[in-house]
C-alpha cells in the first residue's frame, strides 16, 4: 500500500468500493431471498444458487427471442425479461415446494441434503439444455458504457443500475413483510406456528408462498447478475456459500442484518482482495466472521422470536 500515492490510493478505494457495491447487490438479492426461506421456514435450501442461476437463463432467452423474433422491442425487453425472471423461478419454486419442500418442514438435515440433490439436478439440466460454456445475453444500449467522475475514476452504468434495482427490491421487501397482511401471517408464522394455526392463518399456504417468494427473489437476483458477469451452469453455485455467510453473520429473519451483512462482507472482500494475493482476501473475511460469530452467535441483528 506505501508504493501507492494518497491520489492514487483514493482512486483505488473508490473503484474497489464501487466494485464492491455491484457485489452487494447481488449478494443482497440473493441473500433477500434466502433469508425469506430460511429465516421464516427454516428451510436449508442449497439449490437457491440454481434458482439465480434460472433467473439469469430466463433472460438469456428473452435476450434471444427479442433480438431474433421483434428487434423493436430490444430496448426495452430487459425490464420485463426481469419480470419473466422473477416469475420463472417463483414458478419452480412452487413446484419444487409442492414435490419435495412439503414432506420436510422441521427436518433441516434433510431439506440440505434433498436440495443439494437438487442443485446437482438443476447444474446438469443447465448444461445439457445450454451447453456447459457460458452465455450472455445482449444488454440494451441504455446499460452500455460508464460514466467518469473524474479524469481516475470509471463507473458502469450497469452496476448503478442493478444497485438501483436493489434498493428498490429491498424496500418493497420491507414494505410487503411490515405493511402487508400477508407478510404479518409470515411474521406470524414464524414466531408461533400453533397460535397462527389457531387464528385461523392458513399456515401451509403461507410456507407454499413463502418459498415461492423466496426463489423469485433469487431469479430476480439472476436477471441483475447477468448485467456484470456470465452465466453458466454452475453461476448459482459460487455465490451459495457467500450468502448463506450472509443471512448467518446478519442474523436470521432480520432484513437490517441482511442488508448491514451484505454491505460488510462484499465491501471488505473487494478491498482485500485487491491488496491481498489469491483468496486471502476471502479468508481474511471469513476469519473476521468467525471471529464476530463466536462472540455473538445469533448475528448482529438477531430477531427475537418464540417457540
Amino acid at each position: 500500500m506505501l508504493a501507492y500515492t494518497s491520489q492514487e490510493l483514493v482512486s483505488i478505494f473508490t473503484m474497489q468500493s464501487f466494485a464492491g457495491l455491484s457485489l452487494f447487490s447481488v449478494l443482497l438479492l440473493m441473500a433477500l431471498g434466502l433469508a425469506i426461506i430460511f429465516g421464516q421456514m427454516g428451510v436449508i435450501n442449497m439449490a437457491h444458487g440454481e434458482f439465480m442461476a434460472l433467473g439469469a437463463y430466463t433472460v438469456y432467452l428473452c435476450s434471444t427471442i427479442v433480438h431474433s423474433h421483434f428487434p423493436a422491442l430490444v430496448p426495452y425487453y430487459f425490464i420485463i425479461a426481469i419480470a419473466v425472471a422473477f416469475l420463472a423461478a417463483s414458478l419452480m419454486g412452487l413446484l419444487v415446494e409442492w414435490a419435495l419442500i412439503r414432506f420436510l418442514y422441521r427436518r433441516p438435515l434433510d431439506t440440505l441434503l434433498a436440495t443439494w440433490g437438487l442443485s446437482l439436478i438443476m447444474q446438469q439440466a443447465f448444461r445439457s439444455i445450454f451447453g456447459a460454456r457460458e452465455v450472455t445475453p445482449t444488454l440494451p444500449d441504455w446499460l452500455m458504457g460508464s460514466f467518469k467522475p473524474t479524469s481516475s475514476i470509471d463507473i458502469p452504468i450497469n452496476g448503478v443500475f442493478v444497485m438501483g434495482l436493489t434498493l428498490f427490491l429491498t424496500f418493497g421487501v420491507w414494505i410487503f413483510m411490515y405493511r402487508s397482511k400477508m407478510g404479518l401471517q409470515m411474521r406470524a408464522t414464524v414466531q408461533n406456528r400453533v397460535m397462527s394455526g389457531a387464528a385461523g392463518i392458513n399456515t401451509r399456504l403461507v410456507d407454499r408462498f413463502t418459498f415461492c417468494l423466496g426463489c423469485g427473489i433469487a431469479g430476480i437476483a439472476g436477471a441483475a447478475f447477468t448485467t456484470i458477469g456470465s452465466t453458466g451452469p454452475d453461476s448459482g453455485s459460487r455465490y451459495i456459500v457467500d450468502t448463506f455467510l450472509v443471512v448467518v453473520f446478519g442474523g436470521t429473519a432480520s432484513l437490517l442484518g441482511t442488508i448491514a451483512s451484505a454491505f460488510g462482507i462484499a465491501q471488505g472482500q473487494s478491498i482485500c482482495e485487491f491488496f491481498l494475493q489469491g483468496t486471502m482476501g476471502k479468508v481474511a473475511i471469513l476469519l473476521a466472521i468467525v471471529v464476530v460469530l463466536m462472540i455473538r452467535p445469533q448475528g448482529l441483528f438477531a430477531s427475537k422470536i418464540r417457540s
